[in-house]
């Protein structure tokens, strides 16, 4: 009874635990920094161009104007407004981004829990089929499927990277659920007769969300730099405005050496600044999962002090110094004996 009384009153406080944990982590500096730096560049793609309302692409006589009242961050080889072009650029690269992301870990993820809870003949086909995605390199990969697409605008490059980008993500999961498929929980869920359906999704896909958001934030910046990359070599439409696509316009407009640093520098800025936090928020929940790397977490209930009873004494008499030391030659004689040694000398000093 007493156990029983001691386990459920350890419930609640283990519960509370739990939630203080989850407010921690949602305080944690990382995670609000890249929160806010991220916010701030979504606002920005959504309601900057409905703000901010030139038109990219018009053509001026303003060519190559630093930054001034008129244009804020000044203007391209061709007179055209480079914030007008950075507002809207970043719906499309933070669309790609966003979006082929969620496909590729959607895909990782079924390819990788799936293999890794069935096993057998379905896991030896999906691994051998997820390591030729991981054996080829990404980026050529990339290159060759866009090469063939009729059409290179947003969407096209979206599916590319999805298609090639879900394989590491499976690869993780299904280590993940190797490991999980072995728990108690999924054993006894087996064992009331749930179904392979319902243990994935309730039993196992919860236990795997920290490495899942994990994999689709850096799958995120990976899509955000394929796109730039394919944009900066023009293996996609240059015509639709993307962070990338400026990175191409003002390489073929010789922007470094005209010294426009305005051309070139704002989409390499806001490419970095995107990838940082999306960084610091994984850091950030990967300090939360990991108690290795929690700096400051919040730790168990301490252990209660018993009240001294008046008249006891406070503590217990420490060991003697050489409690537990046996010289060199007492190493090899049998227990007794040494015993009957040892009490010898005492008796005779």
């Amino acid at each position: 009874m007493a156990a029983v009384a001691t386990a459920l009153g350890d419930a609640p406080v283990a519960e509370e635990t739990g939630r203080l944990r989850q407010i921690a982590a949602l305080r944690s500096p990382k995670i609000l920094a890249g929160f806010a730096i991220l916010a701030i560049f979504v606002l920005a793609a959504i309601i900057g161009p409905i703000v901010y309302t030139t038109d990219p692409s018009a053509l001026s006589t303003a060519a190559l104007q630093g930054p001034s009242a008129a244009h804020p961050l000044g203007t391209t080889a061709t007179g055209q407004d480079v914030l007008a072009q950075l507002l809207v650029g970043g719906r499309v690269s933070l669309f790609v981004g966003f979006v082929s992301a969620a496909i590729a870990t959607i895909i990782g993820m079924l390819v990788g829990v799936a293999g890794g809870y069935i096993a057998g003949l379905t896991d030896e086909v999906l691994s051998v089929f997820t390591n030729i995605f991981l054996v080829i390199p990404t980026l050529p990969l990339v290159i060759v499927i866009s090469g063939y697409l009729p059409s290179r605008g947003a969407v096209s490059v979206t599916l590319v990277i999805a298609i090639t980008g879900w394989a590491w993500g499976a690869r993780v999961q299904r280590a993940q659920t190797l490991s999980i498929r072995r728990r108690d929980y999924v054993t006894a869920a087996k064992a009331t007769g749930e179904g392979i359906v319902r243990i994935l999704v309730w039993e196992i896909l919860p236990n795997e969300m920290a490495i899942v958001v994990a994999g689709f934030l850096f799958t995120v910046i990976f899509a955000i730099l394929t796109q730039a990359g394919l944009a900066f070599l023009g293996l996609s439409s240059v015509s639709q405005w993307s962070w990338g696509t400026m990175l191409y316009w003002a390489q073929n407009g010789q922007a470094l050496p005209a010294g426009a640093w305005w051309w070139f520098v704002p989409p390499g800025l806001c490419i970095a600044l995107v990838g940082s936090s999306l960084a610091l928020i994984n850091f950030g929940i990967d300090e939360f999962v990991n108690p290795r790397l929690r700096a400051a977490g919040i730790t168990a209930r301490p252990t209660l002090q018993r009240r001294r009873r008046p008249g006891t004494s406070q503590a217990p008499a420490p060991p003697p110094a050489n409690a537990g030391f046996v010289s060199p030659g007492e190493r090899f004689t049998p227990v007794a004996k040494r015993e009957k040694s040892r009490q010898r000398g005492e008796g005779e000093s």
